[in-house]
C-alpha cells in the first residue's frame, strides 16, 4: 500500500475543501474536517478521511443538508432534545453537548435526545467532550442492519457502537469506545481495502458460512455480535436507547427509509451525562484514581483511550493511503 504524508492541518484543509465543494457551508465543514483531522491524529483511521467519500455522497443526493442547522428543545430540566434537520451528527453535537453539560451540572444527571441527524463518526469524541468538563458519559447510537443477533445469519441490528468515557481533572480521560458487533464495518472496510484479514468470527458470508476474508462480509455478507448473546444483548440495548426511547428509528427503520446511496443514514442518538461531584460526593476522583492505579499496575494492561491520547501528543505529519487521498481531490 503507497502512502503520502499530509500535516495534520493538510489533512484539515483537504476535508473542508472537499465539503464545501460538495454543499457545506462553512460551520458544517470546519466543524467536521476538525473531527476527521483528530481522528487521523489519534489513530482512528476508520473514521477519519476513509469517511469523507461517503459524506460526499450523501451530501450529493441531497440526503444531508450541508447548510442546515439543528433545533435545540429543552423538554425538562434535565430532558434536551436537539431536532437534526438532515444535518450531520457533529453539527448536531455542537449545539446539544454545552446545554447537556449545563443540565448535567444543574441537575447531578441530564439525558440528550437526537433525532434525524447522520451520524457516522467515532463516538469518543462527544463523551470525551462530556468527561472534560467533570462529568461521566454514555452514548450510544444506531445504524442500518449490518449485524445478525445471536443464532441468526441475516442481519438485524446496526453495528450499534457504545462509547463510555470518566473524567479525571488533569488528566486525560479514560474513554472506551466500541461497536457492539465483533468488528466495526469501517474497520472491516479498511481491512478488505489493505488486503487483511480478520478474525474467525467477525462475521458471515452472503451464505451463513464463518469466513476471515473481509470483502466477503461487507460485500453481501453479516457481522456478528461479540461475544455471541453478551454482545447481541447489549446492541439490542442500542436499538432501544437510540430507537424508541429517544423517538427516532430501529436499525431496520433507518434501512427502510434511506435511499441507499452509500452515504450515513439518517437516525437517533442517546447520551447520558452526571455529575459525580453532586452523585459521590469530594473524594470520587481520588477514589477512581486509587482504582484505575490498581489496573494498570497489572502487566499488559492499558487504560481505554491511552493509545489515542498517546498518538495525539505527535503534532507530525500522518501516512494516509494515497489511492484515498487521490479519491478525495478527485471529490473537490
Amino acid at each position: 500500500m503507497s502512502t503520502i504524508s499530509l500535516s495534520l492541518d493538510e489533512i484539515f484543509d483537504l476535508a473542508k475543501k472537499t465539503l464545501l465543494a460538495n454543499g457545506c457551508d462553512d460551520e458544517t465543514a470546519s466543524i467536521l474536517s476538525d473531527l476527521i483531522m483528530k481522528a487521523e491524529r489519534d489513530g482512528s483511521l476508520s473514521h477519519g478521511l476513509f469517511r469523507l467519500p461517503a459524506y460526499v455522497t450523501g451530501l450529493k443526493s441531497g440526503k444531508i443538508n450541508g447548510k442546515g442547522k439543528p433545533e435545540v428543545k429543552k423538554i425538562s430540566p434535565s430532558l434536551i432534545k436537539v431536532l437534526g434537520n438532515n444535518c450531520l451528527a457533529p453539527v448536531v453535537l455542537s449545539k446539544g453537548i454545552p446545554e447537556l453539560v449545563k443540565a448535567a451540572k444543574e441537575n447531578g444527571v441530564a439525558v440528550l435526545a437526537i433525532n434525524n441527524s447522520h451520524h457516522m463518526a467515532a463516538m469518543w469524541p462527544e463523551t470525551e467532550m462530556i468527561a472534560e468538563q467533570g462529568l461521566v458519559a454514555f452514548a450510544c447510537t444506531s445504524y442500518k442492519p449490518a449485524v445478525a443477533p445471536a443464532g441468526a445469519t441475516k442481519p438485524l441490528f446496526g453495528t450499534n457502537p457504545i462509547s463510555f468515557a470518566w473524567p479525571r481533572p488533569g488528566k486525560t480521560p479514560v474513554v472506551y469506545d466500541m461497536a457492539t458487533a465483533s468488528m466495526a464495518m469501517g474497520e472491516v472496510q479498511v481491512a478488505k481495502r489493505e488486503g487483511h484479514k480478520v478474525p474467525l468470527g467477525t462475521g458471515l458470508t452472503k451464505d451463513g458460512k464463518d469466513t476471515t476474508d473481509p470483502g466477503e462480509i461487507a460485500d453481501g455478507g453479516v457481522l456478528l455480535p461479540f461475544g455471541g448473546y453478551k454482545g447481541s444483548g447489549i446492541a439490542m440495548m442500542v436499538e432501544l436507547l437510540a430507537g424508541a426511547l429517544v423517538g427516532d428509528n430501529f436499525s431496520y427503520e433507518t434501512a427502510a427509509k434511506d435511499n441507499n446511496d452509500g452515504g450515513p443514514p439518517s437516525g437517533g442518538e442517546f447520551i447520558l451525562a452526571i455529575s459525580p461531584d453532586k452523585l459521590s460526593g469530594n473524594d470520587w476522583d481520588k477514589h477512581s484514581n486509587e482504582f484505575f492505579d490498581k489496573m494498570k499496575s497489572m502487566d499488559g494492561v492499558r487504560l481505554p483511550g491511552e493509545r489515542r491520547h498517546k498518538n495525539r501528543l505527535d503534532k507530525g505529519p500522518r501516512n494516509i493511503n494515497e489511492e484515498l487521498v487521490n479519491k478525495i481531490k478527485s471529490l473537490s
